[in-house]
């Protein structure tokens, strides 16, 4: 059976940079504060009114492609991960699609936000290896920027999130000492809301109670975007980072060591791991558990902070770029976030 490669891989981040200094403008917060809680030091965010999650995940694409030696045409499948996406439907598969020029061919959206990517590369990997597809773009995207809470009351939210894209092109390959070795998906909805945007939803109060709205005066519908929820402004995300951090940091090393006992390797035999670029402190605490070297762990949160379904791509572009990942590296791919949903990924580069 064939192994999945990733054969060309593109990011895009916007030109806006977006420091620590200048979000207090608009909150109570300092530089030294967001920091020493998340180690993010700056962000970039999209240009109003001209570039979307779709834009922007096309232009990744439009590198992967080139630099996988191959060309629009060739793509026969299309995988878009985010949680910002364009529209509620359609999806932005079928609006990179048409960005792109591509006909006919399938477009599957994926929403498991910070995980969105990993299991993205899940999916994708087993349509190459039953060789329903050949050329497969996998895209993972987000712009955070358009619909956060930029003030005190969200500064907890909102200093940790980015804009970006990364992008990646799947291939079979008949060699044995490259492609994915093996993927590692989970979930537990028990706290599903710790990490959640509720607002607007169709779920009018089902899941709690204390979400319901007012009986609305007619007869059906009147739920989804009422009054209330307007006067209030309820319908920014939501987070609890404290019950995030304790669950990521019990996850994320458990899901890392799945892979490489599932494939009989041991941490010290990776040359790259690839966290979720959630918070650095995430990230330093995995490295710590896991008892990896520093040249082992590639973090760039500090530069573009956290860019959900963007970060594991975007990370593993610029780490390629700087020559950190090399051919035949063992290299591992790992993620946690909202749903919870986390996952894992191992690879011969």
């Amino acid at each position: 059976m064939n192994r999945t490669i990733i054969a060309g891989i593109g990011s895009y981040v916007p030109e806006n940079v977006v420091t620590n200094t200048e979000l207090t403008q608009f909150m109570d917060t300092s530089d030294q504060w967001i920091q020493e809680r998340t180690g993010i030091r700056e962000r970039r965010y999209v240009r109003r009114f001209e570039e979307t999650t779709a834009t922007i995940g096309a232009e990744a694409a439009k590198i992967a492609i080139e630099r996988a030696g191959i060309t629009v045409s060739d793509i026969d499948f299309i995988i878009f991960a985010t949680l910002s996406p364009d529209y509620f439907f359609p999806g932005c598969g079928v609006l990179v699609q048409r960005i792109l020029g591509l006909k006919d061919v399938g477009a599957l959206d994926v929403r498991n936000q910070c995980s969105g990517f990993l299991y993205g590369l899940s999916v994708a990997d087993q349509f190459i290896k039953t060789g329903m597809y050949k050329n497969i773009l996998l895209i993972g995207a987000e712009v955070h920027s358009y619909a956060m809470d930029f003030s005190t009351r969200g500064r907890n939210v909102s200093v940790i999130f980015g804009d970006g894209a990364g992008a990646v092109i799947l291939q079979p390959s008949p060699d044995p000492e490259r492609g994915i070795l093996s993927t590692h998906l989970h979930s537990d909805g028990a706290d599903a809301e710790v990490l959640s945007m509720p607002n607007p939803g169709f779920h009018a109060g089902a899941h709690r109670p204390e979400w319901r709205p007012p009986v609305p005066p007619q007869k059906y519908g009147g739920v989804f975007i009422t009054p209330e929820l307007l006067d209030k402004e309820d319908f920014y995300p939501h987070m609890d980072g404290q019950a995030v951090f304790k669950k990521a940091v019990v996850k994320m090393p458990e899901v890392i060591m799945e892979a490489l006992n599932a494939n009989q390797h041991k941490p010290e035999e990776l040359q790259l791991l690839i966290p979720h670029q959630a918070n650095l402190r995430i990230s330093q605490f995995v490295q710590q558990t896991l008892r990896l070297r520093d040249d082992q762990v590639f973090n760039n949160i500090q530069k573009y902070g956290n860019t959900t379904a963007a970060s594991v791509p975007l990370a593993l572009c610029e780490a390629w770029e700087n020559g950190r990942v090399k051919e035949k590296d063992l290299v591992c791919l790992a993620a946690f976030g909202s749903g919870f949903t986390w996952g894992s990924a191992l690879l011969r580069w």
